[in-house]
């Protein structure tokens, strides 16, 4: 591309707009925690350098117009230097059900992983939960396009909305699980299934009025007796945050000895 064609890309500025999405973080780096850095990361490793420095001021003064994130697809509108926005779209694998089936499973046998989930934090060790499995949580190649005339790669429009879609997953970890194709709600409703998930003998109420104040009888044995199951069956069950598994298995037991 001749000089001077490039030099237009590269200073030609942009009209400004009201109302774009602009970044929270005005200076430094863009992302706070560990899953939105380690999105750029790997921005930064395989994009041009350059372009994604005009992509951060994009951000930061508010020129992308709209993201809309699908399953295997973002899209955006960003205002450029030329009065009609440009149209990007990136692309990554949205993972089908069979696959997804087998990650919700892999997930539900760490109770660690599966208390942060349905907590609202993402593990650290997901990222390897998912290469066991063969797979990757974050997309080591981006297929992306946007309408403009620039021929860098990812022109400075794209990068804006990388940078912006980190910040984004700041917000809501659970958008990376759902650009792989499954929703906070598809996810935390499974894997709260997976948690209640003990079988309990389902009684007729009239078979069990006559000793229903009764403690420890049952239809079948309206005598009393002490229970057989284990003190910290619920803690196993719905797992407590680490900091209170202690002094919980601690209280049941005293519950149970008593």
């Amino acid at each position: 591309m001749p000089d001077d064609k490039r030099a237009w890309f590269e200073d030609a500025r942009p009209i400004r707009v009201e109302g774009g999405i602009r970044a929270r973080t005005q200076r430094g780096s863009i992302g706070s925690t560990w899953w939105s850095r380690r999105f750029i990361d790997i921005l930064e490793r395989i994009c041009d350098k350059g372009r994604l420095t005009r992509g951060r001021a994009y951000a930061r003064q508010g020129q992308v117009l709209s993201i809309d994130l699908s399953p295997g697809k973002v899209r955006a509108s960003v205002q450029g230097s030329r009065r009609r926005p440009y149209e990007v779209v990136i692309r990554i694998e949205a993972y089908g059900e069979q696959r997804w089936a087998a990650i919700e499973e892999s997930i539900a046998e760490q109770a660690v992983y599966r208390a942060k989930l349905l907590a609202g934090e993402m593990p650290t060790e997901i990222e390897e939960l998912f290469a066991a499995l063969g797979i990757d949580l974050f997309p080591r190649d981006l297929d992306m396009d946007c309408s403009c005339p620039d021929w860098g790669f990812p022109c400075k429009h794209l990068s804006a909305v990388l940078y912006l879609l980190a910040e984004s997953f700041d917000d809501d970890p659970f958008l990376v699980l759902a650009w792989r194709g499954r929703t906070r709600e598809q996810l935390l409703g499974s894997l709260a299934e997976e948690a209640s998930g003990v079988e309990v003998e389902d009684v007729p109420f009239a078979d069990r009025l006559a000793d229903f104040y009764a403690p420890g009888a049952t239809a079948h044995r309206p005598e009393r007796r002490p229970t057989t199951a284990a003190p910290d069956l619920l803690l196993r069950v719905f797992p407590p945050p680490a900091d209170l598994a202690g002094t919980l298995t601690r209280a049941y037991q005293a519950l149970a000895d008593s």
